[in-house]
């Protein structure tokens, strides 16, 4: 798939992992959700390890289609973004929105452009990590979820169809997705509309090869060799990966 691909998708979620902290499953008070589509919701939370496990998770490294690096102090809401081909590295609070900045292997010293570039780096880790984490952020506030149908995959396999359309929230609201959760209650593939008006998604991606990480399932290294590999999780890390622009064996 060309990089192009997923820049489309940026826009929309913007919001859709806005704060550093998890959410709750059950959290749906400005989106509305038939019960059909939350029981289906919840079980394929369950079946990805739970939200106790979601809430858990601390530290994780990935890399997104090939282009960069990211870290993410979960629950510290720190974040490091590391970009091979043009040498930069971004260290950012996700929560007070500051941090640090190298480009093309110099550190950036004019306060406007850092923030400029942390405000940047905020919209790439929103996106990346979006395709690791979708399933949990099923349920969160503003996301309507409804259960569409029976269908299959492209790969011929039965699943049950949800819907999620957007409840005035985001920079493209009228954004659509359907995501196929089949027998084993995992997400195997979803499909984006650009408009919630469209019959026929442009795009369909799988979602598949997930593997446990700490007794979380997530999906990674998938079949058409878009969105995260190399996913990794860690119990410990300095806290210098997210402050020193030093190098870190992390990929």
């Amino acid at each position: 798939m060309q990089t192009k691909s997923y820049i489309i998708l940026s826009s929309f979620f913007i919001f859709l992992l806005a704060c550093a902290k998890p959410s709750k499953i059950d959290q749906t008070s400005t989106g509305s959700i038939d019960p059909k589509a939350k029981s289906i919701a919840m079980s394929t939370m369950e079946a990805m390890g739970g939200q106790e496990k979601w809430d858990k998770l601390h530290y994780v490294s990935w890399t997104f289609f090939g282009n960069r690096h990211l870290v993410w102090d979960k629950l510290g809401g720190m974040v490091r973004i590391e970009i091979p081909k043009d040498t930069s590295i971004y260290l950012l609070d996700l929560q007070k929105m500051t941090g640090k900045v190298m480009r093309s292997g110099k550190v950036l010293t004019d306060a406007d452009k850092v923030q400029e570039e942390l405000n940047k780096a905020k919209g790439m880790w929103i996106n990346d990590s979006y395709w690791l984490f979708m399933p949990f952020k099923l349920m969160d506030n503003g996301v309507n979820l409804q259960y569409l149908r029976e269908d299959t995959t492209l790969k011929g396999s039965p699943a049950s169809v949800l819907q999620l359309t957007f409840n005035a929230v985001g920079n493209t609201p009228e954004n659509k997705y359907e995501v196929y959760v089949e027998k084993d209650n995992l997400i195997k593939q979803w499909a984006y509309f650009k408009s919630d008006t469209q019959t026929e998604p442009p795009r369909i991606w799988p979602w598949d090869n997930y593997k446990s990480f700490d007794g979380l399932l997530l999906s990674s290294e998938r079949s058409d060799k878009s969105g995260p590999s190399n996913v990794k999780v860690y119990n410990k890390l300095d806290e210098t990966v997210f402050t020193s622009f030093n190098k870190f064996s992390f990929y």
